[in-house]
């Protein structure tokens, strides 16, 4: 039987879960280890729930084993990042910067940062790769038109001036 001291504890604690939870499966846990406080049996769980043997008991001994937290939502671990925090800091320092003239480019282009996250930081990122990371770190790859650097703003102007209407 489940030990009655938390069971009393947790018992106004479970309500509340169930009715603030939006994920289904979950909600079903937190009721089968309400009704199993309660003193319903596997059974009458199993029938009020419509799930398994095996949820019902998992979720209850896993109440008995650990309590409230060894049922709570775990967000998964996910995949371990490519970049350092220390690597992160480089690339927004020199993102920030924008291109010198060594780089011979008016714009960084998501291949140009493709190539500089190879040969500066060893890793490799996908072209869509690299545009999430941009937007992770709060760069749009979206941008105006770039200026060429032999462009004359006076003779685009006296061309707009003086050239003839069509």
């Amino acid at each position: 039987m489940i030990v009655q001291e938390r069971a009393a504890r947790d018992r106004e604690q479970l309500r509340r879960l169930i009715r603030e939870e939006a994920d289904a499966a979950q909600r079903d846990r937190y009721r089968a280890i309400a009704l199993a406080i309660d003193g319903r049996q596997t059974e009458q769980i199993i029938e009020m729930l419509e799930r398994s043997r095996g949820f019902v008991q998992r979720w209850v001994y896993a109440y008995r084993d650990g309590g409230l937290s060894a049922i709570a939502i775990k967000k998964p671990p996910g995949k371990k990042a490519k970049l350092t925090g220390e690597q992160w800091e480089k690339l927004q320092v020199w993102l920030m910067a924008g291109p010198t003239e060594e780089d011979n480019i008016c714009e960084f282009r998501g291949r140009d940062i493709q190539h500089l996250l190879e040969s500066e930081f060893g890793v490799k990122y996908s072209l869509n790769g690299v545009y999430n990371l941009l937007h992770r770190m709060g760069f749009s790859w979206l941008a105006p038109r770039p200026r060429h650097h032999r462009a004359d703003p006076e003779a685009q102007e006296a061309f707009k001036t003086s050239a003839p209407l069509l």
